[in-house]
């Protein structure tokens, strides 16, 4: 016998890790699996909420990537999953839970062809005709209001209401789709979200919440100023204001009296006192700065008849200075090239017990505020995500205007659409195509379940309309029957269902794809680390 056969080289350094071929595909695959098994529960409208605990605090929310983003996980194949929910909510907004759970169950399909001795690039060549053939069904299939104005409208309506039916605001989700819809047409078409602020308010209801034209700033206005202000010239700065005291950096000074101290201060008095008549030069009547502004030079803007607000946190100036029109300076020395904001009216307001300065009649008309209201944080937290994904997949809707049904009807339009295209074509493909219908009707099933209903009985009824073409046809969550989606306003963004499933699909192809997993070794820490 060879010494090699006695004595394996050792290729990797010592602590690396390899796992090949079945080893790695197999823990790819659990990784993935439970991923997805971690957030099913949450899907759909009667999905069940998570609480996640960490050194902040707790959160409660059954958004897919809030949740996905706050757990740990150290499984490559689990990072992967991680990653698209994160790409879906920066895409489109919503489905972050929907694109998980496609990739995972296209997975537990991939497992049982695996074991069949199916190569994966036989299955994964099956999956890209049965993705092609399932958008082609959707686009055929998705409807286009975005000419006339007033079915545009009630599309709008009805997708916020949708999105909204799977959060902590569906017991309110008619108001708060008008909220959402109503800031997002005064958006014009720009889909800039950064003109829609939303502010929290602990007290009252959700029902309390309401949309206020205008920008709100959560600050206070400085003592003894106005409190109203109309025709304001807004500048809008970043700049040390907190010069009462003697700050010489770095340098020690010696002085042989307390006079000669107070002489330092007269100084810097004095310094304070030209920044201020600068800044008044430029022709404002409001000055906000993002840091804080000490007590003389509050004082000297008080006589100039300026009013100013201080420490206003560094996105709401950047929020301001783009509604008002004007621009973050931090020098004034030479006032033609500074961009004052403009807005009719300043005003200190009050909601709640919190004080709040309002800008009415703001540069940019399309700017408005959302003051949520609600009983603790955690449910003020979760209400914002939601308004947010209602925003973004607006947002996206107005851009991309063609829609498609819920309630399960797209999923199973797409699947019996895939399973006619198996069905049609020879070899092992066809066995991949019929896996990949299969993960899709599974979207609908998961649903059913979290809501207590008989899934084998409603899947197969829904499975029968669609090879009917009755393709307007989906699960009513409120009754737990098959009705028609058309009838009740279960209205989804397109966008949002295509970015799904193309998502979803690339993922579970790329985990499908590893045959080998090579940990590297852990850098050594040496004893000069310790002191690095």
């Amino acid at each position: 016998m060879s010494s090699l056969a006695l004595n394996p080289i050792q290729i990797f350094s010592q602590g690396a890790e390899e796992e090949k071929a079945e080893t790695a595909r197999l823990s790819s695959f659990v990784g993935a699996i439970a991923i997805g098994d971690l957030v099913k529960s949450t899907l759909g409208p009667k999905g069940m909420d998570k609480i996640l605990q960490s050194g902040e605090g707790i959160q409660v929310t059954n958004d897919g990537a809030t949740i996905l983003k706050s757990i740990g996980v150290d499984l490559p194949a689990a990072k992967v999953l991680v990653d698209i929910s994160k790409v879906q909510d920066d895409e489109v907004g919503d489905g972050t839970t929907s694109v998980v759970v496609f990739a995972c169950e296209l997975l537990k399909e991939a497992e049982q062809l695996i074991s069949q001795k199916i190569h994966p690039q036989t299955i994964i060549s099956g999956w890209r005709l049965a993705t092609d053939e399932a958008r082609k069904a959707l686009t055929e299939f998705a409807r286009d209001h975005g000419k006339d104005e007033k079915k545009f409208k009630k599309d709008l309506m009805n997708i916020a209401r949708t999105t909204l039916s799977s959060k902590i605001l569906t017991q309110y989700k008619d108001h708060f789709s008008n909220l959402c819809v109503d800031a997002v047409l005064r958006l014009k078409g720009s889909g800039n979200l950064d003109a829609i602020q939303l502010i929290k308010i602990l007290g009252g209801g959700l029902q309390d919440s309401y949309l206020d034209e205008g920008f709100l700033l959560e600050k206070k206005i400085g003592v003894g100023q106005p409190k109203r202000l109309e025709n304001c010239k807004i500048l809008v700065a970043n700049t040390p204001m907190d010069s009462d005291k003697i700050k010489i950096f770095g340098s020690k000074v010696k002085v042989d009296a307390v006079s000669k101290v107070a002489e330092l201060e007269l100084a810097e008095k004095e310094k304070m006192k030209d920044k201020v008549n600068k800044i008044c030069k430029v022709g404002c009547n409001v000055f906000i700065n993002r840091q804080l502004i000490y007590n003389y030079p509050e004082q000297l803007f008080s006589d100039n008849g300026v009013m100013s607000i201080e420490h206003a946190d560094f996105e709401g100036v950047e929020r301001l200075a783009l509604v008002t029109g004007g621009e973050i300076c931090s020098t004034f020395d030479a006032p033609d090239l500074i961009k004052l904001g403009h807005c009719d009216l300043i005003e200190e307001i009050m909601i709640g017990e919190d004080k709040l300065i309002k800008f009415s009649g703001v540069k940019l008309g399309e700017a408005c505020t959302i003051i949520l209201r609600g009983a603790t944080k955690q449910i003020l937290d979760e209400a914002d995500r939601s308004i947010h994904d209602a925003l973004c997949v607006l947002t996206q809707t107005v851009k991309e205007t063609k829609t498609v049904f819920g309630g399960g009807s797209s999923e199973m339009l797409m699947a019996d659409a895939v399973s006619r295209l198996a069905a049609r074509t020879p070899g092992k493909e066809a066995v991949a195509m019929e896996a990949y219908a299969k993960a899709l009707r599974q979207l609908p099933s998961i649903m059913i379940d979290n809501a207590g209903y008989d899934t084998a009985q409603l899947i197969s009824e829904l499975r029968a309309c669609h090879t009917q073409k009755k393709h307007t046809m989906g699960i009513n969550m409120d009754e737990g029957k098959v009705d028609d989606m058309e009838v009740n306003g279960i209205t989804e963004s397109f966008q949002v269902k295509r970015q799904v499933i193309m998502s979803g699909s690339e993922a579970a192809e790329m985990i499908l794809r590893v045959d080998d997993i090579v940990k590297a070794a852990p850098r050594p820490r040496g004893r000069d680390d310790r002191h690095c």
